[in-house]
């Protein structure tokens, strides 16, 4: 459209490597355009249409049939277009989508803007997707089937949010991108990350594994001036925690609630491991 930047990206989920065996079609088809779409919140543009690259094992009518009624649910829920892509047999299931939106010239959210006295903060609850691989059927089992893009959270924060990105990786890697890009450092307080019931029922260094290296949250992660924080929260409504402040001194280090040094032994979700063996 006039006066918009066209903003793309790609996400590929496989069978056994992004999804457990046994996760139903209609929640693959809903988790399948989320994620896209969690891409583009994290740079604050509006969704708009999506590309479907599908590779099937066999022709299995029933399970296209619930996968479709997926996707289109998470379509119809944030307004997206699917406007075409291409299906193909594979000898394992995958599903590529390339998702496209808008945002006004030169606001897009990068994550190369953060500064030295930012706060860092993230939205609603971190980890219940990554304790709900670990523990199945737990009552956290809807955050990993069917993950929520933070959209309009995404697009209100033009202006105010230094940089931004979703988590999708665990929060310490995904932090760890702004900081490489922005040339930074952050100093992170552990008990300060929103986390659900079960996961506050752990051990600190058992939650920490979920938290910070589980991934699957698709909640966004920003930094953002302390009084523009201030002047964004009298103005919206969203549930937004502080977890930690942007540093000179480069590394991401981690505190405990007594001001000790915290070091987690996990550094985020690896893409040539799968997940049913995590």
């Amino acid at each position: 459209p006039h006066g918009q930047q066209l903003v793309s990206c790609v996400d590929t989920l496989v069978q056994g490597r992004h999804f457990p065996l046994n996760t139903s079609a209609h929640a693959i088809g809903w988790k399948s355009v989320a994620v896209n779409l969690s891409d583009l919140a994290a740079m604050g543009a509006r969704p708009h249409a999506i590309l479907l690259g599908l590779s099937l094992p066999r022709d299995d009518t029933n399970w296209v049939a619930e996968f479709s009624e997926g996707l289109a649910a998470c379509c119809r829920r944030y307004g997206v277009v699917l406007a075409g892509g291409d299906t193909t047999q594979s000898p394992i299931l995958s599903i590529s989508i390339t998702a496209l939106g808008w945002v006004p010239p030169g606001q897009a959210i990068l994550r190369s803007g953060a500064n030295v006295g930012d706060l860092i903060v993230v939205s609603n609850l971190i980890g219940s997707a990554a304790y709900a691989l670990a523990y199945h059927q737990s009552q956290l089992q809807h955050a990993l089937d069917y993950p929520y893009p933070q959209i309009e959270l995404g697009t209100n924060l033009l202006g105010y949010a230094s940089s931004m990105i979703d988590i999708s990786d665990g929060l310490a890697q995904d932090l760890s991108h702004i900081l490489a890009a922005s040339h930074v450092g952050a100093r992170i307080d552990c008990f300060a990350i929103p986390v659900a019931l079960p996961l506050h029922e752990l051990d600190l260094t058992q939650r920490m594994r979920y938290v910070l290296g589980g991934g699957d949250d698709y909640q966004l992660c920003f930094t953002i001036n302390p009084v523009q924080f201030e002047i964004f929260q009298q103005k919206f409504d969203y549930s937004l925690t502080v977890i930690g402040t942007i540093e000179s001194e480069l590394g991401l280090r981690f505190y405990s609630d007594d001001n000790t040094r915290f070091y987690p032994d996990t550094t985020g979700y690896q893409h040539f491991r799968t997940c049913d063996d995590e």
